[in-house]
């Protein structure tokens, strides 16, 4: 009995190291191991998940284990469902209004921003949170509803509502999200590389690809209408009369309409 608990204290601050390290990894803000130790809430609320709270829940001594989460959740501002499952080296940055629900899965080296919500979207005892790949990062304030699958590296976006799975290594924003075109992806590991990470799952270049389609359609219309006006043009040169052609092509302004979005 001795060695067994020999055996878990070690595995208990092994896993502590490794969040201090990961703390160190993620947030430039860290100065000190003391200082990760004590001021950090989301480090406080995984080791109390990871100690207390769910090693309780899965012996059945399900009561306890809630009144104990939710003291933890009025110490940290963090509501971590004593059933949820975490991987290792988790960072819960901030995190004042993270909650995660019963059945959410968290997998290794993820990271989650302030406001972020893992919520359940069925009343019937279920799988009905979302499952997050290893190294997901989720922005501040976004919404992970119903029992999808984030894929492996995948970002989502601050503010981001998805309700949809997400693929492995892609990009998710906007409300309801959707999913970040290739180009942007590439750009957007381009520049995590030179950080570490995507802070907050979304980068200061990245364009909602609603927006991004609705320009590409512009520019479409615009290389269209030049091609148009060289037609009138060859035409009347012809001796065709384009009046009205030329009346409709001299109205429309893609420009204008581009000013109008940005």
């Amino acid at each position: 009995m001795f060695l067994s608990d020999m055996g878990k204290s070690t595995v208990m601050f092994a896993r502590l190291r490794e969040d201090v390290a990961a703390v160190f990894v993620r947030d430039p803000a860290a100065r000190s191991k003391w200082e990760v130790l004590t001021c950090y809430p989301g480090l406080h609320a995984l080791v109390w998940h990871r100690t207390v709270t769910n090693p309780l829940w899965r012996t059945g001594a399900h009561w306890l284990a809630r009144w104990l989460a939710h003291w933890s959740r009025w110490l940290t501002g963090i509501e971590i469902h004593p059933g949820a499952t975490i991987g290792r080296r988790v960072f819960i940055d901030h995190g004042m209004g993270v909650v995660v629900g019963e059945t959410a899965e968290i997998g290794d080296d993820c990271t989650l921003y302030h406001g972020v919500t893992l919520g359940g979207t069925s009343s019937k005892r279920t799988k009905r949170h979302p499952t997050l790949g290893r190294s997901v990062v989720v922005g501040a304030g976004a919404k992970l509803l119903g029992p999808i699958l984030i894929g492996d590296g995948a970002k989502v976006g601050s503010n981001a509502v998805v309700v949809r799975d997400v693929p492995a290594g892609a990009t998710a924003v906007g409300i309801p999200a959707r999913i970040v075109t290739g180009d942007d992806a590439l750009r957007r590991e381009a520049q995590a590389t030179k950080i570490g990470f995507s802070a907050y799952g979304i980068s200061a270049d990245m364009n909602d690809p609603m927006v991004q389609a609705i320009h590409s359609l512009l520019d479409h219309a615009a290389a269209t209408e030049e091609r148009l006006q060289k037609l009138i043009d060859l035409f009347q040169k012809l001796g065709v009369d384009c009046g009205d052609a030329k009346v409709a092509a001299d109205s429309f302004d893609p420009e204008q309409i581009n000013r109008m979005l940005e």
